[in-house]
Parts: C-alpha cells; sequence; structure tokens
C-alpha cells in the first residue's frame, strides 16, 4: 500500500493548554475550537490541560482524546489552576505515550511548560501561540499599580524565554505580534486569527431578525469575564448618559470577580431596570443573545484578538470598541461600528447613541461586520495551523515559510 504524501496524512497533535472548556475565557474557546476543528478534519488531536480538581483522567470529548491532568485551585480566581513544580513530568509521560508528530501549546505556564521542555529534548515539531498578557492577570492577583511595570517585564521575559524553543509561535493579530516584539521576542511570530465558526452565528441571527425585524427596544451586549481589565464600568457609565429616546437596555453575559460591584453601580447609576446580568449561558442561549443584539461593545483595554467581538460580528451586528490592544484590527469607523478613547465614558456614549438610535444605521453596520468577519472563518484558519505544523515537522520539504507567509498576508 502507497502511504499518503506527508502534506496530506493525517497528524498526531497534542493541543497543550492550561485552560479548556468547562472554563469559559477566550484561550479555552479557541482551545476547543482548534482541537475540535482539527479533529473533524481527520487528525488525531489530543489535549493536554488541567483538570478541574485533583484528579487525572482521560476522556474523549467532541472527538478529541482530553487527557485532564491533577491540578490544584489558587485564591485568586476559579479558573487559575497550577501543578506543583514536579509534577510537570506528567507532560513528559504523556508526550511518550501519545508520540505526537507535533505539539501545539497555547500557553507558558504550568503544563504547557513540561509539554514544551518534553518536545525540544524529543526533537518533536513545537508550535507555541500566545494569548497572554500581564494586564490580564494584575487584577487577579492584585499587583499594585507602583509594581506592575516591574511585575510585566519579569512576566514577559519568562514568556519569550519559554517560546524561543518553539520552531513557530503565533499570536491572533498583527498587534499581538508586535506586542511580542516589543517585549523582547526577537524570533519569527506570525499572526493567525484563532478563528470562528461565522455560519454558526450568522444563522441563528438572520432566523431571529427575520422574526423581529425591528423591536421595540434596543440591545446593546457585553459578552465577557467580569474583571478589571474588562472596564464594564464604563460601559455601565455610558449606558446611563445615553440620549437616544429609543428605549435601550443592556444585556452582560459572563461572570468573574466585579460582577457584585457592577450590579451595585448599575443600582447606583439608576439603570439597574434596564440592565440584564445573565451570567454564564449555555450555547444555545448564547447564540440567542447574539441575535438579540443590535449593538455589541467591548470596552477592554487587554485584548489580543477578542473572539466575542468577532461572535457577534458573525451574528451581524455593529460593534463599539476602546481603540486599545488589537481590538482596532475588527473596526472600520463608520463602516461596521465606531472605535473610542479607552476610559472615555461619554466618547463611549456618543458613539452608542450612534449606532443605536437609527434602525438603518444598525442593519447598514451590520451587514459591514458580517463580511468584515469572514476572512476570520474557522475552515480557513485550520488550514493555516495545518500548514504550520507541517513546516514545524520538516522545516526543509514539508511547507516553505515563504508560502506561509504569503497566505497569511494575503
Amino acid at each position: 500500500m502507497t502511504s499518503q504524501p506527508f502534506s496530506r496524512r493525517p497528524l498526531r497533535i497534542v493541543v497543550g493548554a492550561t485552560t479548556y472548556p468547562p472554563d469559559v475565557n477566550g484561550a479555552a474557546n479557541f482551545g476547543h475550537r482548534l482541537a475540535t476543528g482539527l479533529s473533524g478534519r481527520g487528525h488525531d488531536v489530543h489535549v493536554v490541560c488541567h483538570s478541574t480538581d485533583r484528579e487525572s483522567r482521560t476522556d474523549v470529548e467532541d472527538g478529541v482524546t482530553v487527557h485532564r491532568v491533577a491540578s490544584y485551585g489558587s485564591p485568586f480566581h476559579p479558573s487559575i489552576r497550577g501543578l506543583l513544580p514536579w509534577q510537570a513530568a506528567q507532560a513528559d509521560r504523556l508526550i511518550a505515550e501519545i508520540q505526537p508528530d507535533v505539539v501545539h501549546v497555547q500557553s507558558h505556564f504550568f503544563i504547557c511548560r513540561g509539554l514544551i521542555n518534553s518536545a525540544r529534548r524529543r526533537d518533536i515539531g513545537l508550535v507555541a501561540t500566545n494569548h497572554f498578557m500581564p494586564e490580564n492577570i494584575f487584577g487577579y492577583f492584585k499587583v499594585p499599580q507602583v509594581l506592575q511595570h516591574a511585575a510585566g517585564r519579569l512576566l514577559w521575559h519568562n514568556l519569550v524565554k519559554h517560546y524561543r524553543k518553539a520552531q513557530l509561535v503565533t499570536a491572533p493579530t498583527p498587534r499581538a505580534v508586535q506586542l511580542l516584539q516589543e517585549n523582547g521576542f526577537a524570533e519569527l511570530a506570525l499572526p493567525v486569527s484563532c478563528g470562528i465558526d461565522v455560519e454558526r452565528y450568522r444563522r441563528r441571527a438572520r432566523s431571529y431578525r427575520k422574526q423581529h425585524p425591528d423591536p421595540g427596544t434596543r440591545t446593546v451586549l457585553f459578552v465577557g469575564r467580569l474583571d478589571e481589565e474588562k472596564h464594564i464600568d464604563d460601559l455601565l457609565r455610558a449606558m446611563a448618559l445615553l440620549r437616544t429616546k429609543t428605549p435601550t437596555r443592556l444585556e452582560i453575559v459572563g461572570n468573574g470577580s466585579r460582577r457584585a460591584a457592577f450590579e451595585q453601580l448599575a443600582v447606583e447609576l439608576g439603570i439597574a431596570d434596564r440592565v440584564h446580568f445573565h451570567g454564564f449561558l449555555s450555547d444555545s442561549e448564547l447564540l440567542d443573545a447574539y441575535a438579540r443584539a443590535d449593538l455589541f461593545c467591548m470596552p477592554s483595554i487587554a485584548e489580543l484578538q477578542s473572539l466575542a467581538t468577532m461572535e457577534a460580528m458573525s451574528a451581524g451586528t455593529p460593534v463599539v470598541l476602546a481603540n486599545a490592544m488589537a481590538l482596532p484590527h475588527l473596526v472600520q469607523p463608520g463602516q461596521n461600528g465606531w472605535l473610542y478613547p479607552p476610559r472615555d465614558v461619554h466618547a463611549l456614549a456618543s458613539a452608542i447613541d450612534d449606532v443605536i438610535s437609527d434602525r438603518v444605521t444598525i442593519d447598514r453596520m451590520g451587514a459591514a461586520s458580517e463580511r468584515l468577519v469572514s476572512r476570520h472563518d474557522i475552515d480557513e484558519i485550520l488550514g493555516r495551523f495545518e500548514a504550520i505544523y507541517r513546516h514545524a515537522i520538516d522545516p526543509a520539504g514539508a511547507v516553505e515559510l515563504d508560502e506561509i507567509r504569503t497566505e497569511l498576508a494575503s
């Protein structure tokens, strides 16, 4: 029997993740989308991640073999779990057992660090994707403002030290790649989107809006963690400043350490009757929330891409985003929404008013969102990662790096 050409044969892939469903966050969602998508394309995919308790287990979930390594919780946040230093040796045992063609880590912490070192010792192709920013953890660990610059430099140094071991490094956007370079990563890094199943969100939204072409109350939506760096307090204050005469409500999906404080702020601002805190929603309920939304807002200043924004755009929804980090990559001002100066509550309120007051504007900008997000469709992204894996496995003969860069630039 003739074996398949290297460029087409299925691969055995290990995806390393410190956070994976049932965790709810962008990195966990991307890890799940990547693993299940690659499995659907015929690859043998194994996820190595932290367990949600102190027990290790292996199960097949959504066509993917998931190895959950016993881990310990932290007092800082329910989703932050780790290993004792000597437990990282479990990564090497799993790599020896799985014998993958390539390892793709989503972090440089804990179990992923063990996978990085094991892949290098065994000369296995290694790809690393960065979802990390120090700002995303300062709120959890309560690092004083005066120490954050020094702590950030130390954290970046640690990431660069480990990611230099990979054959190829990716980040979700060109701005995220630039951030790596600004913080000392001098090797090649490629911008590869986290990808989105555009049709999944589009289909539900079109069905809902066909039945509800112009609801009497307009809906502004936020989806994400209710933590400090998301600045949901800015969104609440902006809602209290709206001038539109059209009834408008705010739906907030997600949970986090600041939820109680945000709920109290809504009461103090006198808008509690127009703000609904959903907490976590099921997949189907979340699709409905995107379908109901007339506008999506992301006031965060620490987004390397923002999957929630891409999900809203896939549902054909205008967006108003803070002009910070990678969020500008998702907006063409005046076409699918607006950017506003971060923390400027009055500018945020004005941008929301500009969109939400007029159904024609909502529909026009929503259609533009849908067009712009199509280049992030998950099928295209999975193909790009396949090419990257084959290059990492066989840099000399499989896939030329110039081909990958040309594809990403197109």
